[in-house]
């Protein structure tokens, strides 16, 4: 059979695959927190016709060798964690990260199952804890689940440092009742994604996949800072997404082709012989 035949089949599959992510991307354009996946493609092995001479001197130069390539497959599927558009939303409970950290929630409130999101659009529920829209719930510096007693704090304030401060009646501001925890993770795009904005921590983003969890006051951890009444956006980009996705419509196209002409001379073959 015709290398090309295959090597058509490997490419439509690539392209396949390359419009599968584009079309995720762009249905989370408005997505909060989301990160943007990218396809990279490698080539497979290629097959030599015949093998590399070295050169003799004063007899005969080198020769190449003579190589087919047997088409291509997908290198990596990476999560492209750049920071995304800012949104102001003045709600005090809405907080968006400033740097490279994450937030950390739990559906039980311990970090031993902890999951970490970029998206910050948290609320109080019915007893005072701090949760996300899944009613899972955010852990402090300290791994706690943080809870804001309803029935002696009337309002509060989130500091850049993550602190919830109290504020009474009179306008005056007490201690800290906690600390918004922020992990630092040392590649971001080991993480893997479990959906509703969260990912769950793995031995490639984080040594031994040890959870990382601190303040987002320290500064030699370089996570950010928080920002209240603000969230963070899709870092997709559309006019970059469907550049990609006509390339991607014509590489599939092309690879079709190289299918249909392969199909073609195979018939020529078959019909030598009347």
């Amino acid at each position: 059979m015709l290398r090309s035949l295959y090597s058509g089949v490997s490419g439509m599959r690539g392209f396949q695959t390359k419009l599968d992510v584009i079309g995720n991307n762009i249905a989370n354009v408005n997505t909060t927190g989301f990160k943007a996946g990218r396809v990279m493609f490698k080539d497979i092995l290629s097959q030599s016709m015949s093998g590399v001479t070295a050169p003799v001197e004063g007899t005969q130069g080198g020769v190449n060798a003579k190589q087919i390539g047997l088409g291509v497959t997908v290198a990596a599927i990476d999560t492209v964690h750049t920071a995304g558009s800012a949104q102001t939303t003045n709600v005090p409970t809405d907080v968006r990260l400033d740097g490279d950290g994450f937030f950390v929630v739990s559906p039980t409130g311990s970090s031993d199952n902890a999951y970490l999101t970029r998206a910050g659009n948290f609320n109080v529920d019915a007893n005072g804890y701090l949760v996300n829209a899944d009613g899972q719930y955010v852990l402090s510096a300290d791994g706690d689940a943080i809870q804001i007693d309803p029935t002696t704090v009337t309002a509060f304030t989130i500091s850049q440092d993550g602190s919830i401060l109290p504020v009474d009646a009179n306008g005056n501001t007490g201690d800290a009742i906690a600390q918004i925890g922020v992990a630092k993770v040392v590649n971001p795009g080991g993480l893997e994604k479990v959906g509703g904005n969260l990912y769950r921590m793995t031995p490639n983003a984080n040594p031994d996949g040890e959870l990382d969890l601190g303040a987002a006051s320290d500064e030699e951890r370089g996570t950010g800072a928080i920002i209240s009444g603000q969230l963070e956006m899709s870092n997709v980009d559309l006019t970059n997404e469907f550049t990609e996705m006509i390339v991607a419509q014509r590489g599939f196209q092309a690879n079709s082709r190289i299918i249909t002409t392969s199909d073609s001379i195979l018939e020529e073959v078959v019909n030598l012989k009347r």
